[in-house]
């Protein structure tokens, strides 16, 4: 099985705590013109 996403494929469906650890799910946007993700690595 591949984990690989093709340019202009469907991205799959993830769901990871917010700030406030609130769970947030990429499908929770679907249908929205833009999404924007931002990984803070290290930060807490």
């Amino acid at each position: 099985m591949s984990n690989r996403v093709e340019v202009g494929q469907q991205a799959p469906d993830f769901a990871l705590p917010d700030f406030r650890g609130n769970l947030v799910r990429l499908a929770d946007y679907r249908g929205h013109q833009h999404v924007v993700l931002v990984f803070n690595r290290g930060f807490m």
